[in-house]
């Protein structure tokens, strides 16, 4: 059995609002296994999108621990939690926001640069991972000469790039239609297979349910479901 690299315990996020609280979160607990695929299931609105930017140390939870190989990741200083983020994690967001003005191949490149990865080798390394999205071909056109589908797999090459331990997608399918998401997916276990990647991914897709290891099912803020 694969060992645990995340772990969520009695997690809460909650916001201001009309002189109160609303609590987006209600508590929570969760694990992520590591090179395998977790899921987070839920309508809008059902705390998904909240508890991934806890995980991938982009927000603080009000309450609760968040581990990653053990150690607490909630209160380490802002400085550490940008180099966990640059260093350990990658992001796939529903919105690919690649930069319009720089090729597929420059826009993986980019997070080579910001993470610190030896010149020497990433050519080797953006075109390897260009080739792993079905995108070799395609590396020196720019994002608005890509379809939908294309995009989002330069956003997957430019995640993986720097060899981060675990991917968090945020609805990367939600835009694209069926068959191309299901291309999207596919890729992603193709890289837990092949880079001992770990992906965590947000969606309300019932379709896709099978292919994940685990999948979590969120309301309101609390975890109904887990499979």
């Amino acid at each position: 059995m694969n060992n645990i690299i995340m772990e969520a315990a009695g997690v809460k996020r909650g916001f201001p609002m009309g002189g109160g609280t609303f609590w987006a979160l209600k508590g929570l607990s969760l694990q992520v296994r590591e090179n395998g695929l977790t899921i987070l299931k839920g309508r809008s609105g059902s705390g998904k999108t909240t508890l991934m930017n806890l995980l991938g140390a982009l927000d603080h939870p009000t309450e609760g621990e968040i581990t990653l190989d053990g150690a607490s990741i909630t209160k380490i200083s802002e400085k550490k939690r940008d180099n966990l983020r640059r260093n350990e994690m990658g992001f796939v967001f529903q919105s690919v926001a690649l930069v319009g003005m720089m090729t597929a191949f420059e826009n993986v490149e980019y997070i080579l640069r910001i993470s610190g990865y030896p010149a020497s080798e990433r050519r080797a390394r953006v075109e390897s991972c260009l080739e792993r999205v079905g995108l070799a071909a395609r590396m020196h056109h720019l994002p608005p000469e890509l379809s939908g589908g294309e995009q989002q797999r330069v956003a997957i090459a430019r995640a993986i790039a720097h060899k981060p331990r675990i991917i968090f997608a945020d609805e990367p399918t939600a835009e694209l239609d069926t068959n191309t998401g299901l291309q999207v997916v596919k890729i992603f276990k193709d890289l837990i297979e092949h880079e001992n990647a770990t992906v965590v991914m947000t969606t309300h897709d019932p379709g896709l349910m099978d292919v994940a290891d685990r999948v979590y099912e969120l309301a309101d803020g609390e975890i109904i479901n887990e499979f």
